[in-house]
């Protein structure tokens, strides 16, 4: 498990966890991000079942674990959040921010001591220490319900799985060609998202954010213009391609 250092100011920092050349062959790669502030840390979208105990690793080399205070899921997907069992046993005192529309699926992965703070439709905003994170809908991308996660300081959007590209554990941690990355984006975000109305209100939402960094659950972070082309191709994608009528 590879650990990246993408974001650092005297209130806080932004951890990427990922790159893991051992995971097994048929999991798809993950990133896992991580906040840091003076005395807690916010873990987002943690990872699979199979991730934990290298994550656990991983995180531990950056932080004492009771320091990890604040978790994150940005929807139900096991990918993303089977591992709560086992962080349920680690972190008893932690507090799960999650849509309201999960509560009742992710406490199918075990949850028996941390808090479930359910996420509203319209996003909330949460304060660890001096620094500001706010929760905004993302509904139906791809999840019906379903948050990102952005950083007004630091200009961070971490995306879930908007942006995502499937690659293997040795691709760069940055977009390079963007256009050239666009191949590797295409059929995930047309299957995977299901409606064009929902993905244009997501664009015009985050458009009128400052965003200097992109960060998608899978594949690489999107930098400076990148993340502009990014907005942009996406809201001329036509997703929903699984059905005969897109809406």
């Amino acid at each position: 498990m590879q650990t990246y250092k993408i974001f650092e100011s005297k209130h806080h920092q932004w951890l990427v966890f990922g790159r893991d050349p051992e995971k097994p062959n048929k999991i798809i790669d993950t990133n896992q991000y991580m906040v840091v502030t003076k005395n807690n840390a916010l873990l987002m979208d943690p990872g699979g079942i199979e991730l934990f105990s290298v994550m656990l690793a991983a995180i531990v080399k950056h932080v004492p674990i009771e320091k990890i205070t604040h978790l994150f899921a940005s929807h139900q997907d096991p990918d993303i959040i089977s591992s709560l069992g086992l962080w349920d046993q680690a972190l008893p005192d932690a507090t799960l921010h999650s849509p309201w529309l999960w509560e009742g699926f992710i406490r199918h992965f075990g949850m028996d001591h941390i808090e479930y703070s359910p996420i509203p439709d319209e996003g909330y905003p949460l304060r660890i220490d001096d620094a500001n994170l706010t929760f905004i809908p993302a509904h139906y991308l791809h999840s019906s319900g379903n948050f990102n996660v952005y950083d007004e300081e630091a200009k961070i959007l971490m995306s879930g799985d908007i942006g995502a590209a499937i690659e293997g554990a040795d691709a760069p941690l940055y977009v390079e060609n963007f256009d050239e990355h666009c191949q590797k984006m295409t059929m995930f975000h047309q299957r995977w998202m299901p409606s064009n109305r929902a993905k244009n209100d997501w664009v015009e939402r985050v458009s009128k954010l400052e965003i200097d960094m992109m960060c998608p659950q899978h594949g690489r972070i999107f930098k400076g213009d990148d993340v502009k082309r990014f907005l942009d191709w996406f809201y001329k994608l036509e997703v929903g391609t699984a059905l005969a009528n897109k809406t």
